[in-house]
């Protein structure tokens, strides 16, 4: 065993947190790190800015396609009440959206539908109500040509239109879906869809870390594109409320643990990837990577299946590539936890 495995498994709670925040100031990042190990969690952060830190209650992030497991657990708890199946057509909903009658809900779950809409994270210059997004993402995708089903092909309009399943089935749009069935569940206060966001908060501005300068480019999510991103990247929340959210999803307060595993076992998946996650390291991990458009926003999450070790990753300041923020996040993970982790 080397010595470096040794270090891994000594390090105490305090300890991670110092190595966390000592890599994020190296490596130039500002955010947030939720760290958990063996079940205790805590958090390393960085600064948001020369007036406000990482960390404040008021700050909330994009969660980007992290978000993606939310709109997916709320499908399975449809499911479960038996509104329909993995194998239902979406033409049930979508009658006017091309192929429809072809294409699955699991489809949409594992981006195997073959639906190929460009631009979801470009600006068009309209502040859309869901409805109005829904009704984009299918105008664009009868105007493109299909990629074909049972290929993956990650687009976010399958999850817009996820979104629009929920809110056709219920009656509720899906905003209201996520208060009830997420937020309120859990009992979470730091994490709303975008348009209510209350005025005591904020969402946090993202900057890069280039010319040897912290806070350069700052750009906030385009509140444009955010609402053409219902189910898929409206959502905005913090590292911490995130990771309750990982943990709601086998407690019973979002799903079962039997609910997580039929999530993550659609029968349309074809590679690792499935309800809005991948599952990794045979099936021991769970594992998510997020950004949102034209913005310096970051997102990661690597946890073991059972919720009791790993990290999940909220930052505003980035710098480098994204197989170099992940390797930052494996270097943190491997002090958590030796031999547990992938670096991907």
């Amino acid at each position: 065993m080397s010595n470096h495995a040794v270090q891994a498994k000594s390090y105490s709670n305090k300890q991670l947190r110092q190595y966390t925040l000592k890599m994020m100031k190296k490596h130039h990042l500002r955010g947030s790190i939720e760290i958990v190990k063996n079940g205790h969690v805590s958090l390393g952060y960085g600064y948001y800015s020369k007036r406000l830190k990482n960390g404040n209650t008021k700050l909330l992030y994009p969660v980007g396609s992290l978000q993606k497991m939310v709109t997916a657990a709320i499908i399975t708890q449809l499911i479960y009440q038996k509104k329909f199946n993995q194998n239902t057509k979406i033409s049930r909903w979508y009658p006017n959206l091309k192929h429809a009658n072809q294409i699955t809900v699991g489809q949409l779950m594992t981006h195997t539908s073959g639906i190929n809409v460009i631009g979801t994270e470009s600006n068009h210059g309209v502040n859309f109500s869901e409805n109005g997004a829904i009704n984009w993402t299918i105008a664009q995708a009868n105007a493109r040509e299909n990629t074909g089903r049972s290929k993956f092909n990650y687009n976010n309009a399958n999850y817009v239109l996820l979104a629009g399943i929920i809110s056709k089935v219920t009656g509720k749009s899906y905003a209201a879906n996520v208060k009830q069935r997420v937020i309120r569940s859990l009992k979470l206060k730091q994490t709303y869809i975008y348009q209510q966001i209350p005025r005591s908060k904020t969402d946090a501005i993202s900057y890069l870390y280039s010319g040897g300068k912290n806070y350069n480019a700052s750009t906030y999510a385009n509140r444009n594109v955010v609402s053409q991103l219902p189910g898929a990247g409206n959502l905005f929340s913090t590292a911490n409320d995130y990771y309750k959210i990982q943990s709601g999803m086998q407690n019973g307060k979002i799903l079962t643990k039997k609910q997580f595993h039929y999530l993550g076992h659609l029968s349309s998946k074809v590679n690792t990837y499935s309800g809005g996650f991948y599952l990794k390291k045979n099936q021991t991990l769970k594992v998510a990577y997020g950004n949102f458009g034209d913005t310096h926003f970051v997102n990661w999450m690597q946890l073991t299946t059972d919720n009791q070790n790993g990290i999940v990753m909220f930052l505003n300041q980035t710098y480098g590539s994204k197989n170099h923020i992940r390797a930052i996040g494996y270097n943190i993970l491997k002090h958590i936890k030796a031999n547990t982790f992938i670096k991907g």
